[in-house]
């Protein structure tokens, strides 16, 4: 059978850039959604907007910064009280984030203020480390740079796409887990900063042919996209499709 996948952007910015949409993409799967990758404040009411109101089966993290993980607290309420989402939605967490976002979400008093029910109860967790499996589909992880070590993760299909998440230059990743033509799609911003990736680092880091197979994204404005792509580079927009090679399984 075979498959067709795409990666669509909820949202492009950085924490500042709120006009563009908290970084966010859902890979679909023969025209519907898949797999959202973050879940950012805005996210959520880009999601329903596309998906006719539907809430996402399953959320990949990349990291637990609140442009990222802020939805989660509003599916929580909004999954609890809808009937057949309650304890259903899949969240793949890298498992040393598994206590920072335990710590951001969950460790509430009551997270309902009739209580009586905990913030995992309304999610089924799965940890996860190098790979997992979702609908038969074997996804890979991978660490980032992005603030402290092991504290931000990627996430790649063989073959058809790799997502850094927000990371610094990561030439080694790259090398090893985008080898086979995948469609890459990469943080970036203008100005240098210790957390991100500058377009000056990005033309020094990677190989010719690795950039004309980049999408950039969690840009800090609108002029910082227009000025990016003066420089030969694309990027990711609001509400984008990228489709990706189909893969037979």
């Amino acid at each position: 059978m075979n498959f067709h996948f795409a990666i669509r952007f909820l949202g492009v910015g950085n924490s500042h850039a709120l006009e563009l949409g908290t970084s966010a993409c859902v890979l679909e799967q023969n025209h519907e959604p898949l797999l959202l990758i973050d879940c950012g404040l805005s996210t959520l009411a880009a999601y329903a907007h596309i998906y006719n109101n539907k809430l996402p089966p399953a959320i990949f993290i990349t990291h637990t910064h609140l442009d990222h993980i802020g939805g989660l607290e509003n599916l929580f309420y909004k999954s609890y009280f809808i009937k057949g989402y309650t304890g259903k939605i899949k969240l793949f967490v890298p498992v040393t984030l598994v206590e920072i976002l335990h710590k951001r979400m969950a460790d509430y008093p009551s997270v309902l203020a009739e209580g009586g029910v905990n913030f995992w109860d309304n999610f089924q967790l799965i940890p996860v480390s190098e790979h997992f499996w979702y609908q038969n589909i074997y996804f890979t992880v991978f660490p980032v740079r992005h603030h402290e070590f092991h504290s931000a993760y990627g996430i790649g299909l063989e073959g058809v796409f790799l997502f850094t998440g927000d990371t610094r230059p990561i030439p080694e990743i790259i090398n090893k887990f985008a080898c086979r033509n995948e469609l890459i799609f990469h943080d970036i911003c203008l100005v240098t900063n210790p957390s991100h990736s500058s377009i000056h680092e990005i033309k020094e880091y990677y190989k010719t042919e690795q950039l004309q197979r980049m999408v950039f994204y969690h840009y800090e404005s609108e002029d910082a996209s227009y000025a990016i792509e003066q420089l030969g580079f694309r990027v990711a927009r609001r509400d984008q499709v990228f489709p990706l090679r189909s893969e037979k399984m």
